[in-house]
């Protein structure tokens, strides 16, 4: 089992470290089992946080035996970080264990010099003090996290949740790291970058929201010709109701969400079929392949044919293809 230690050093963003122990507790492979095994350490006995105090159950040594680190953010991103702390994280790099931060985390991972000579985020506003503190990374605020495959960065608060469902993705493929994303009642890709956040949030999404229902019958019907119109009829609302219900609970419109959904069940083709991106379009519900390949690369940031040779499942995706069967994505 992959086991996801998360670092939490004095004065932690109580949502940073959250979010990695939600995300990671609750995912669950196509037959049931847990993905992955949750660490909390520290390098004391105990940890103050934002308003209450923290006792982690590992120390440092939990760093080592780690196949990914997560470093969420503090409320003091310039504060020294402990010479242990770096030293253990240098020790497990060099191991080859995968490495990412959630917002002001990025500030921790920089001060190993293992993110010196690559591109990487945290959140805005603290992007260019990153970068005057550390003039050989590459930062970029606009986006939403940054993937160096063995080191990973991500923006503030929310994007600590599309790093670790990306993580998810790159583990275990689309299909279950759908499923994870709809238990946050969250989109597995947003469009954008955090550019968009700057002068006015998003509302958050709640969890248990009353749109759930909706997203999973959006996703049941995603192959189908749906209209607002259908969307709203099922719904029992009027397509204004539903629209405004909609993109209060979720950020985004009933029809941008089903356009996901489809990208969705393209990424799992891609990565378990060897059916072409044309055929693959229309499985999907898309009636014209260059529609796909444009809404598929503006919502992934890649193309179907590039996506597919980065996470192609195989022998698995052979064998499905060979007999036709695929399972839900759901």
């Amino acid at each position: 089992m992959h086991t996801v230690a998360v670092l939490a050093l004095d004065n932690v963003v109580a949502f940073d470290l959250a979010t990695p122990i939600e995300v990671f507790t609750r995912t669950r492979l196509p037959d049931g089992r847990a993905a992955y095994r949750v660490l909390v350490c520290a390098a004391t006995p105990a940890v103050e946080a934002e308003a209450f105090t923290l006792r982690p159950p590992c120390g440092l040594e939990a760093l080592a035996e780690a196949d990914t680190i997560i470093l969420p953010g503090c409320a003091d991103a310039t504060a020294p970080v402990p010479d242990e702390v770096l030293d253990a994280l240098r020790g497990a790099a060099a191991d080859g264990t995968r490495i990412a931060s959630i917002c002001s985390g990025a500030f921790i991972l920089a001060a190993t010099g293992l993110l010196d000579g690559h591109r990487a985020t945290t959140h805005w506003c603290g992007a260019d003090e990153l970068a005057a503190r550390h003039p050989r990374i590459t930062v970029d605020p606009d986006v939403l996290y940054v993937d160096n495959g063995q080191f990973l960065t991500s923006a503030g608060a929310a994007a600590g949740l599309d790093l670790c469902l990306h993580l998810v993705r790159r583990d275990h493929g689309s299909a279950v790291a759908a499923d994870t994303a709809r238990l946050s009642v969250m989109p597995l890709e947003r469009e954008g970058g955090q550019a968009q956040f700057i002068v006015h949030d998003q509302p958050p999404v709640p969890r248990g929201s009353a749109m759930e229902p909706v997203l999973r019958w959006l996703e049941d019907n995603a192959t189908r010709e749906l209209t607002l119109a259908d969307i709203a009829a099922h719904t029992g609302m009027s397509t204004r109701t539903l629209n405004r219900r909609f993109r209060e609970q979720t950020g985004s419109t009933p029809l941008q969400w089903l356009l996901r959904a489809r990208i969705r069940r393209a990424q799992y083709l891609l990565e378990m079929t060897d059916h072409s991106v044309d055929r693959i379009a229309g499985q999907v519900g898309f009636g014209s392949p260059t529609a796909f390949r444009d809404r598929f690369k503006r919502v992934v940031g890649t193309s179907p044919n590039a996506y597919r040779a980065t996470f192609v499942r195989y022998p698995v995706a052979q064998k499905r293809s060979r007999s036709g069967i695929l399972p839900s994505t759901r």
